[in-house]
Order: C-alpha cells, then structure tokens, then sequence
C-alpha cells in the first residue's frame, strides 16, 4: 500500500471516531475558544494544504493536511498546522 493511501485510510479512521459532535479542543496544552464570539464548543475536520507543484502534478493526495476547527456557535473556521486534542 503506498504512502498516500496509508494517509488517506488514516485520516478517515481519525474522522470516523471523532465524528461525535461538538466538543472542547486544546492546542499544545491550552484549552481553544473561538476567537470570534468566544465559544468552547467546535466540529473538528480536516483541510488539504495543497501545493502549486503537487497539484499540477495531480498528485493533491501527497500534500499535507491540517487540523480545523469550526465554532458551534457562529461558524468561525480556526486552522491548525499542529495535532489538537480532544478534552
């Protein structure tokens, strides 16, 4: 199995058992609250960070991804190039 699909099967794995809801996140140690309307409940996903040269090559699976949370409450995307962790 190559590399990519070893993401890809990991990040669908990662997203089925996070798909629990709304919930409280922390970064590096520290608990996140939206920026916007200062919420503490987001849906986590996750976004391809896709390259000029990876794309043109058609090869988007090989890029990497990051970590997004959106706010429950009034839809603010916050990005993450960092692993996040659920509390």
């Amino acid at each position: 199995m190559s590399n990519g699909a070893k993401r890809l099967f990991k990040l669908f794995a990662k997203n089925i058992k996070e798909s629990r809801g709304a919930g409280q996140y922390q970064a590096n140690g520290i608990n996140i609250s939206c920026v916007h309307c200062r919420h503490d409940k987001f849906e986590h996903g996750y976004a391809q960070l896709n390259t000029a040269f990876l794309s043109f090559l058609n090869l988007d699976f090989a890029n990497r991804s990051a970590n997004t949370l959106t706010c429950h409450r009034c839809g603010y995307v916050h990005w993450f190039n960092k692993d996040i962790k659920r509390v």
